[in-house]
C-alpha cells in the first residue's frame, strides 16, 4: 500500500500536544471533533511529550491509542507515528527501531503503524541497516508505508538510492518545517521530492501558532510556543504575512489560519498540512481548510508577502 491509497483527510492532526498542553479529557474532545468532521490522519510520535518535567515519552501515542480502543474506530484511522528521537530509543539502529516499534504498537493498542516515520537522519547508522528494519516490518505486516522526517535533500535522496538498490522498502513521503514564514523547503529538498515521486506532509504549518494571527504587537498570548511565535513579529517579512492573510481571510469569511493552510495544501508536493489544536476551539479553523481552495491571485499575494 502506498500513501496515496490511503485517501486522507485535507489537515491532518498533529498529536505534539496530546497529553502535553491538552490533557487526556481535552485531547479526547478534539480526536472527536477531527473525526466527527471526517479527519482519519493523526500524527504523533515516540518522543511526545519527554520534554515535560516527569514524562518519559509516548504519552501522546497513549493517548491516541485509548481514544482509538474507547470509540472503536481503528480501522478507520491512519495513525503515524516516529522512531528516532527519544532519548531512551535514539537513533535508527535495526535493533532500535524494532524495539521502539514494538513500543509504539503497545501504546497505541494496535497491530500495525500506516506510516512510520524515521524522525531524524541517524548518520551514524548505514542507511541499509535503517531501510533493511523498516523493509522488515513492513513484510511483517506490523508498518504499512515509511516517510523520512527532518532529512536534508542529499540524505533523501541517497536513502532513496540505496532502496532502489538492495530492493528495500522506500520512503515515499517528507515530513519538512515549512509554511509562509518559513520556506527553506522549496529547493533542492522539494527537486528532490518531486524528482522521485514523494510527496510532503509539513510541520507547523502556522508557524507555531503565529500564522493563526492571536500574535500582534502588545498581545499577550497563553501559549508553550508564545516566545518563539513572537518572535515572528520581529522580522519584516512577519507583520507584512499577517497583513496578506487578513485581507484573503476578510475576503472570504474564514480566519487567517485557514487561509495559511490553504495556501500550503496548494504548494507543489504537499499532500496534506499538519497542524495541531488544545481544544476544539482552536481545530475550528483548521478544519476548514477542507472547503477552502485559494485563487491564482490569492496565492500570488501571499506568496509575494511571504518572500
Amino acid at each position: 500500500m502506498s500513501i496515496a491509497e490511503l485517501n486522507l483527510f485535507p489537515l491532518c492532526l498533529g498529536g505534539n500536544v496530546f497529553g502535553w498542553t491538552a490533557d487526556r479529557d481535552a485531547s479526547f474532545a478534539v480526536l472527536d471533533a477531527y473525526a466527527e468532521a471526517g479527519g482519519n490522519f493523526v500524527d504523533t510520535a515516540d518522543v511526545y511529550s519527554e520534554w515535560v518535567p516527569g514524562h518519559t515519552g509516548g504519552e501522546s501515542e497513549t493517548v491516541l491509542g485509548d481514544w482509538m480502543a474507547a470509540r472503536g474506530n481503528r480501522d478507520r484511522m491512519v495513525v503515524a507515528t516516529k522512531v528516532g528521537s527519544l532519548s531512551s530509543r535514539l537513533g535508527l539502529s535495526a535493533a532500535n527501531i524494532r524495539r521502539a516499534a514494538e513500543d509504539s504498537l503497545r501504546r497505541l493498542r494496535t497491530d500495525r503503524i500506516d506510516l512510520y516515520w524515521a524522525h531524524i537522519d541517524d548518520a551514524g547508522t548505514p542507511l541499509e541497516e535503517t531501510l533493511g528494519a523498516f523493509d522488515d516490518l513492513i513484510g511483517e505486516g506490523k508498518v504499512r508505508n515509511i516517510g523520512a522526517s527532518n532529512h536534508g535533500a542529499e540524505r533523501l535522496a541517497e536513502a532513496l538510492a540505496v532502496s532502489d538498490r538492495e530492493g528495500l522498502a522506500r520512503y515515499g513521503v517528507l515530513q519538512q518545517h515549512y509554511n509562509l514564514v518559513e520556506r527553506g523547503y522549496e529547493g533542492a529538498l522539494r527537486e528532490v521530492v518531486r524528482a522521485e515521486g514523494l510527496t510532503s506532509t509539513p510541520y507547523f504549518g502556522l508557524a507555531r501558532g503565529f500564522l493563526t494571527g492571536k500574535y500582534r504587537p502588545g498581545v499577550t498570548v497563553d501559549s508553550a510556543r508564545a516566545g518563539v511565535a513572537a518572535a515572528y513579529l520581529t522580522t519584516e517579512r512577519g507583520p507584512r504575512v499577517l497583513d496578506a492573510l487578513d485581507k484573503v481571510a476578510a475576503d472570504r469569511g474564514v480566519a487567517p489560519a485557514t487561509v495559511a493552510l490553504a495556501w500550503l495544501a496548494a504548494q507543489p508536493t504537499v499532500a496534506t498540512p499538519i497542524a495541531s489544536a488544545r481544544s476544539v476551539e482552536q481545530l475550528r479553523p483548521l478544519l476548514a481548510v477542507a472547503e477552502l481552495k485559494l485563487g491564482e491571485d490569492e496565492l500570488a499575494l501571499l506568496d509575494a508577502a511571504s518572500r
